[in-house]
């Protein structure tokens, strides 16, 4: 059975509307709900960039049984390895052993603030591999030192830890991220439905039991054309794809490298309108390629909470449980 999560996309909506949202999450039937941690949105029509961590806090305490996760956070620049560890065991303690801290190389857009230029993705993953052993050894409890190519640690200790070890997703997007870090994470993250991208990670983590947690955007409206005109105000820079998304370092330059992304271009890639039927095919691209777990981006959820909560607990979540369980017994 596939997971069906739901996105605080903290690009789009203020600190108290992403605590309302995840409270309604859990209330609506979603089995997990992941967090974006920007600086920037990435569009200004967006609006918004509250500071995830404080958010995941008041999250945590609004809701009991709901699993969290960041999708994801970048413990390389902006966020010395060593604090993410701090903060994630301490999200992991409020949260009562169900967070999943969510990690990866980060984009130019969040990072550059810190004004210490942006590396080559080679550099960005070499950082990545050393923060994943700094983070790991800390989970593990003990004092730490550590000295490597790009970080330091002087004798760091996690002092409150919670009773379950915070499990470690690392998102990827092709053959050399996932040699370098499937094998040092419990879960395998990805906006893609590729079947390779889960394929190699079962090989190189060397266990087919691993999750892999995609992302799906989706523009419910109960018009169409009003979900569409939303879906590309919002999401156009969704079509630029990882490579050049990971590059750009403002808003400003996401919109001049999207001008002419059309609104029939965005509605090709992201189900938008009232229909459940192309929200489930395209979850179903997901789970065929070999993922367990898919979290729905609600483009502009603030336009209207009740709605759209109100379609995915009566409509579009038993939808995708029933696809999702017509598929096992077909298997079967």
């Amino acid at each position: 059975m596939t997971g069906i999560g739901y996105t605080l996309m903290t690009e789009q909506s203020g600190p108290r509307a992403l605590v309302e949202h995840a409270a309604a999450a859990e209330r609506t039937g979603f089995d997990f709900a992941v967090m974006s941690d920007h600086y920037f949105p990435w569009l200004s029509p967006q609006g918004h960039a509250p500071y995830a961590w404080s958010v995941l806090g008041a999250v945590t305490q609004v809701t009991s049984d709901i699993e969290l996760m960041t999708y994801v956070t970048a413990p390389i620049m902006r966020y010395h390895p060593a604090v993410v560890a701090q903060k994630a065991a301490t999200i992991g303690l409020l949260a009562g052993d169900r967070f999943l801290l969510g990690i990866g190389a980060g984009e130019n857009l969040n990072e550059h603030v810190i004004g210490h230029g942006w590396p080559p993705v080679n550099v960005r993953h070499e950082m990545l591999a050393e923060a994943i052993e700094i983070i790991s050894e800390l989970f593990e409890g003990g004092d730490v030192d550590y000295l490597g190519r790009h970080y330091r640690v002087d004798s760091a200790r996690l002092w409150d830890l919670p009773d379950r070890r915070v499990p470690v997703g690392t998102a990827v997007s092709g053959p050399q991220s996932i040699r370098r870090f499937a094998a040092a994470s419990d879960a395998m993250i990805a906006v893609a439905p590729d079947a390779r991208l889960c394929e190699s990670w079962d090989r190189a983590s060397n266990t087919t039991g691993d999750r892999k947690i995609g992302q799906l955007p989706i523009c419910w409206d109960p018009d169409r054309d009003a979900a569409v005109a939303r879906a590309h105000e919002q999401f156009s820079w969704f079509a630029g794809g990882w490579k050049v998304n990971a590059e750009l370092p403002v808003p400003e330059a996401f919109a001049a490298a999207t001008k002419y992304v059309r609104p029939e271009d965005v509605a090709s890639a992201i189900p938008c309108g009232p229909e459940v039927g192309p929200i489930v095919d395209a979850v179903s691209s997901f789970r065929r390629a070999g993922f367990t777990d898919v979290a729905l981006v609600q483009i502009g959820v603030d336009s209207d909470p009740t709605g759209f909560f109100e379609f995915a607990g009566g409509e579009l979540l038993p939808a995708l449980r029933s696809a999702a369980a017509g598929r096992v017994s077909g298997e079967a």
